[in-house]
């Protein structure tokens, strides 16, 4: 049987300072082919390679990866500083119109980490450069040392709103995640719904309110073991649930509001 093509948002990278490529990490490829049952595809993120036309009648669904550049803050109305990190431009031309179109279309995204705030931006939120230099606020970043499985533990609970979206889908309403970011969102964009939080009040978990399809994004990383972990799964599961559904030419927003 035929699987269904989820497209795999990738960053530009360069290798010895001097060979430039597309790529994406293999635990999000296993998240999609293992737990969500679909094709993984890598996407080529630059407007001078694919369309956001092109991507949508190519792939089914699409995983708005994390990244280690951030998106660019003149796309929410800010000047960019030293504190916004790094940046991909050609990544931000391809994805804030694809989440805008897909939302259009009914067509499935999950965004992680990156793509959660691409998911805000797009729809006209705002981020933090460096949400640990808030008042109350903890230091979210990934941990500079020590094996994968230590940077990727779990650090911290996030609680969501009761009888809410993600509180039904996990049958939990507090779950232990990890954490690796520095950036997070400040004003959710229009119809963004914040049905997640950190214990010092940043948004984890969010989705998008009256849209036809499935709109779940996370802020932390469920794609690292996420056949084992049981918050993971079921985010994965969900997804390519939904990526099926829309294959065979069905809009099936999952778990609607309560």
């Amino acid at each position: 049987m035929k699987r269904p093509i989820i497209g795999i948002i990738g960053n530009e990278y360069v290798i010895d300072n001097r060979y430039p490529m597309h790529a994406g990490g293999t635990m999000n490829s296993s998240a999609i082919a293992d737990v969500a049952g679909c094709m993984p595809l890598i996407v080529p993120s630059d407007p001078r390679f694919v369309s956001v036309p092109e991507l949508l009648e190519a792939c089914d669904g699409f995983l708005l990866t994390g990244g280690r550049p951030n998106v660019h803050p003149q796309e929410y109305g800010e000047e960019a500083t030293e504190a916004h990190g790094a940046f991909d431009r050609a990544r931000d031309a391809i994805t804030l119109p694809l989440v805008r179109a897909c939302l259009e279309r009914g067509q499935p995204f999950f965004g992680i980490c990156r793509g959660f705030q691409e998911v805000n931006v797009a729809l006209g939120g705002s981020l933090h450069p460096e949400i640990r230099d808030l008042p109350g606020r903890d230091n979210h970043r990934m941990p500079p040392d020590g094996t994968m499985a230590e940077q990727f533990a779990l650090r911290h609970c996030v609680r969501f709103t009761p009888g809410g979206v993600f509180h039904r889908l996990m049958g939990a309403q507090e779950v232990m995640t990890n954490t690796l970011h520095g950036q997070g969102v400040v004003r959710p964009g229009q119809d963004i719904v914040i049905d997640g939080h950190a214990p010092d009040g940043t948004p984890e978990a969010l989705y998008v309110e009256g849209a036809p399809g499935f709109t779940l994004s996370v802020q932390w990383h469920p794609e690292w073991n996420a056949a084992n972990d049981p918050v993971s799964r079921p985010l994965f599961s969900a997804f390519g649930d939904a990526v099926r559904a829309w294959a065979a030419g069905r809009v099936t927003p999952v778990l609607k509001s309560a």
